[in-house]
This record gives structure tokens, sequence and C-alpha cells, in this order.
């Protein structure tokens, strides 16, 4: 996710990359404000707080409660409040091709990621989660990236 911000995404254990995700989504909450991103987003103000109270990466590995179940269109919606970001839409776009991109260099398909995920996502959810037919979270988008980027 977040181009060119986690080239060393395959060094990383799913959950530190996960906290860094919730890092730079916490900095726009920072920067933009809580009642900003409450208003302009479908964020709730409990996962607003949540997120804002994530610890940094490298801090620890724990996510807090509320954030689980954050989507990548969600977290897109915030990023996109930031000047630094483009648009929603393009920022969950973008980070969907990292995933197929991905892909094709760690030369895995989608069968051979279910096995390695260890079969809690079947192969055809995976499929529709990556081409943006289902929704799917930061902590999903965070095990398969970092999947990919570990066997390249």
């Amino acid at each position: 996710m977040l181009t060119g911000h986690f080239p060393d995404a395959g060094e990383r254990a799913p959950e530190e990359l996960l906290a860094a995700y919730l890092e730079i989504v916490g900095d726009v909450i920072e920067e933009r404000g809580k009642n900003t991103v409450i208003t302009e987003t479908a964020l709730s103000g409990d996962t607003v707080d949540a997120i804002a109270r994530s610890p940094p990466a490298g801090a620890g590995t724990t996510v807090p409660d509320g954030t689980g179940e954050l989507t990548l269109t969600d977290a897109a919606s915030v990023l996109a409040l930031s000047p630094e970001f483009p648009d929603a839409e393009t920022i969950a776009a973008e980070a969907r091709d990292i995933l197929l991109m991905g892909m094709t260099t760690a030369v895995m398909d989608v069968d051979a990621i279910a096995a390695r995920l260890g079969g809690d996502l079947d192969p055809k959810t995976i499929q529709q989660k990556v081409e943006g037919r289902h929704s799917i979270t930061l902590e999903e988008y965070a095990r398969i990236q970092q999947l990919l980027e570990a066997n390249t």
C-alpha cells in the first residue's frame, strides 16, 4: 500500500506492516483533525480515535481494538484528505496494483497465496479482494503484501 512508502515490506512481519500503515493514516488524522476526518469519511468516531491511538510502527506490533476491520478503502479515504496523497480511488487502485505486480514478481498465484496464508482466505476470495471486487482489510492487505514481497 502507499506507493513507495514500504520498500522493506518483505522484511517486516505483517503486524509491523499493518502498524506502519496505521501510523501513516494516523498522521493524516492528526494533520487534518479528528472532526474533519469523521465528517469527511465514513469512519466512526470510535474508529478514528482507535487509529489516532495507534502506537508508532516499531513500538510494538499491537494493533489497537477498533482498527482490525479497517478496509483499504477506508484508509484511502483518510489519506485522500492530505495534500500529500491523490484521491481515495487512486490510492486504493495503486495499492491493489502493488499486490497484482507483487504476484507477478513473486510468481505466486492466488492458490499459492491462500496456501501460504494458512487457509483463512480461499483463492477466489483473494482474487476478488486483490481486484477490488470485494473489500480488503488493511490487515489482509498487510499479510498479502508481506508474503509477496518476502518471496520476490
